[in-house]
């Protein structure tokens, strides 16, 4: 009788995760998707009231979860937060954005955006590698379409979205050997606090569907799934890639 091939497990049953921007938005999603899928997850934000709503309905779920207070972009703190920790997923939800035409741009803005989109998100993911060492696991940064494509008032944002999936695929070369995995998810226009500002105006609203080839916005479950499989078995071939959930942006 043929031997008929199993579909690899998308549970994360035993395993330890950390998402950092969890409070709310397309991280508290992925810490929703994880724990929902047997992980226990390390909710990471800057604010620990919002936080720990979180967590708090989180457990209310029968899910395990606890709060940690940590600005990723604080090095120190960061490093520290993770020494000793032993994960198995890291998922990056952490981002600022500046937006506004780069001849008004502020070294400032520039530095401001950098520190946490590029310079956070690298030494995190050292840090989380170092947390992975003798077991491996998986690094997943949500990045954006924007690390493949420009948009219009973007060029700072673009610029550490493009330098995040360069730092990805060579992060992958290095770490391969070790069974430690690195992507990104690059989400569309997703309905969040931080995209509230763009969504108020009808010229920017208008523009995203006419790019937008399935001709809605993004919802922060539209994510989920993405950070499930590449969290999970189900993807324990794939590294350095980009996982674009965009409706077709970036097809053109």
């Amino acid at each position: 009788m043929t031997n008929l091939p199993r579909t690899p497990s998308f549970r994360l049953d035993g395993r330890r995760a950390l998402v950092t921007g969890a409070s709310s938005g397309i991280g508290q999603a992925c810490a929703v998707a994880l724990a929902e899928a047997g992980a226990h997850v390390i909710c990471a934000a800057r604010g620990l009231d919002r936080l720990q709503d979180t967590v708090a309905a989180m457990q209310a779920e029968g899910w395990s979860a606890e709060a940690l207070a940590l600005d990723i972009g604080d090095l120190d703190a960061m490093t520290g937060a993770l020494a000793g920790q032993k994960l198995d997923v890291v998922v990056n939800s952490a981002g600022l954005a500046r937006h506004g035409p780069a001849l008004e741009t502020t070294a400032e803005d520039f530095d401001a955006v950098m520190g946490v989109n590029l310079r956070a998100a690298y030494f995190l993911s050292v840090a989380a590698a170092k947390s992975m060492a003798g077991t491996g696991g998986s690094i997943i940064h949500i990045s954006s379409q924007m690390g493949h494509v420009g948009g219009i008032d973007r060029a700072v944002y673009c610029a550490s979205k493009h330098g995040l999936e360069g730092m990805i695929k060579s992060m992958a070369i290095e770490w391969g050997k070790r069974q430690i995995r690195i992507n990104s998810i690059c989400p569309t226009f997703i309905r969040t606090p931080l995209t509230a500002d763009t969504f108020d105006k009808p010229e920017r609203v208008a523009w995203i569907r006419e790019k937008i080839k399935l001709g809605r916005v993004g919802e922060v479950e539209d994510i989920m799934g993405a950070v499930l499989y590449l969290a999970s078995d189900a993807s324990s071939l794939v590294t350095g890639s980009s996982m674009l959930i965009d409706g077709g942006w970036t097809a053109d």
